[in-house]
């Protein structure tokens, strides 16, 4: 988790937090302090043992802090997860049931927009639940302008395949739109179960004046990036798949 401790979002933090203290499976937090001062750590996450704190020096940008912070995950399994947001509850006990039963490299779910009301409205991915051979997910993923194929933050994939793809790259921005490559390293599975809630406010990044700016860039650097890596690894289901 990527974090620069913004008063106003400090409180999302906490309960992200709690969500992650209600969960029935083991964890392990990493939270890089993306040039934030550690001082405004929060004293209930400093105390948790299981939230291991990377502090780096200047802000660098949540693609760079989360990938550094890889170099601290200790477990062999490995999601990611905004600071503002929140793990619903048995999301991690039931993804990892699948990753330890099944021999597969990742395993999803869908995500539930959280608004200010404590609402939460289903966002139902373009892939369908089931398996998914190495590759097949991309095909849900026509164009860069496309709804991606699957949240970034629902996939729960093993380390070392977070690594080979090069975790989130360097992008500024739509960042998590690289995490799907590692779709294309391995056999994953679609849980038709919400793992993860998205929380909708007026802070967010994706709500700032300047987001749209480099937003397609980013898309279509994510996009290219991964049918370039289909095509490096072999054969590959693309069905739905064209140039831009």
């Amino acid at each position: 988790m990527a974090t620069r401790l913004r008063p106003e979002r400090l409180g999302y933090l906490h309960e992200l937090h709690a969500s992650l203290d209600a969960q029935d499976a083991d964890w392990e937090a990493v939270l890089a302090l993306d040039g934030a001062d550690p001082a405004l750590l929060p004293a209930t996450l400093a105390a948790d043992p299981r939230v291991r704190v990377l502090g780096l020096p200047r802000a660098v940008g949540a693609a760079c802090a989360r990938n550094l912070a890889v170099n601290l995950a200790r477990g062999k399994a490995l999601t990611w997860a905004d600071d503002d947001d929140v793990i619903p509850r048995f999301s991690l006990s039931s993804r990892l049931h699948h990753l330890n039963n099944t021999g597969l490299g990742w395993v999803a779910g869908y995500s539930a927009d959280l608004h200010d009301d404590g609402s939460l409205h289903l966002w139902r991915c373009p892939v369908p639940p089931g398996r998914h051979e190495p590759g097949a997910v991309w095909a849900y993923w026509p164009t860069p302008r496309h709804t991606i194929p699957i949240g970034p933050t629902t996939i729960m994939a093993r380390t070392h395949l977070w690594s080979a793809i090069g975790g989130m790259g360097g992008l500024v921005q739509g960042e998590d739109y690289c995490a799907l490559k590692v779709t294309h390293l391995a056999a994953g599975e679609l849980l038709p179960q919400v793992v993860y809630h998205y929380r909708k406010h007026a802070r967010q990044l994706t709500k700032q004046a300047d987001y749209d700016e480099l937003e397609n860039a980013a898309r279509l650097f994510a996009w290219r990036s991964g049918n370039d890596l289909a095509g490096v690894l072999g054969p590959r289901p693309r069905t739905g798949l064209r140039d831009v």
